[in-house]
């Protein structure tokens, strides 16, 4: 898999205002969406704008990268798998203060989400995102330059997959809308290297 073909790929919770060319995605986002289930703060939300396309190969990358000005509390935009609303993923840059945003991913495994995310400056706007998958696990790395990939996180599906449907998202939780813009996409072999444990390493 090397090019993308948006042909290929539908929405979830489409917005009102999108617009779709050969290499790039824009959409702004509608109040109130958002994509959370249960845990700890108790409400459920599942109508985030996801545009995503079906993959049914265990081993690959998908890359894209995600420009977003954020502008009120919860303004989100990045990456997603999206099987249904108790089996889903995201990872994505979220405002939370005039100087501090958060760059954070949520996995929701059998209808109960997590939360992991650091702190990062409100400045920031754009951000590239590689997530791979080896079978039923998955790896989110970011990258504010392009080049140099940090971790994100690792983590496992528990629901069996025998296809993901993956691609980008963004939502406004509040009373707010903003623009998402998505360029550079493509899928390609996985790049996330195979584990080899002390006992393999001879």
């Amino acid at each position: 898999m090397d090019s993308i073909d948006f042909t290929k790929f539908f929405w979830f919770f489409k917005p009102t205002e999108y617009s779709i060319t050969a290499d790039k995605v824009v959409f702004s986002t509608c109040p109130g969406t958002d994509f959370w289930q249960r845990t700890y703060y108790g409400f459920r939300n599942d109508n985030a704008h996801s545009f995503v396309t079906k993959v049914e190969d265990t081993e690959f990358t998908f890359e894209v990268k995600a420009h977003f000005k954020l502008q009120k509390l919860f303004d989100q935009c990045g990456i997603v798998i999206y099987q249904n609303s108790d089996n889903w993923v995201k990872a994505s840059l979220e405002y939370d203060r005039e100087n501090v945003s958060k760059l954070g991913s949520v996995v929701t495994n059998l209808g109960y989400s997590d939360w992991a995310s650091t702190d990062v400056d409100s400045s920031i706007t754009d951000v590239y995102y590689r997530l791979s998958r080896r079978g039923q696990d998955f790896c989110i790395d970011t990258s504010l330059d392009g080049e140099e990939y940090h971790l994100m996180r690792i983590f496992h599906m528990h629901k069996q997959l025998s296809f993901v449907n993956v691609g980008v998202y963004a939502c406004s939780p509040n009373r707010s809308s903003v623009e998402a813009a998505f360029t550079n996409m493509s899928f390609s072999k996985c790049k996330w290297e195979s584990f080899v444990g002390p006992d393999d390493k001879g």
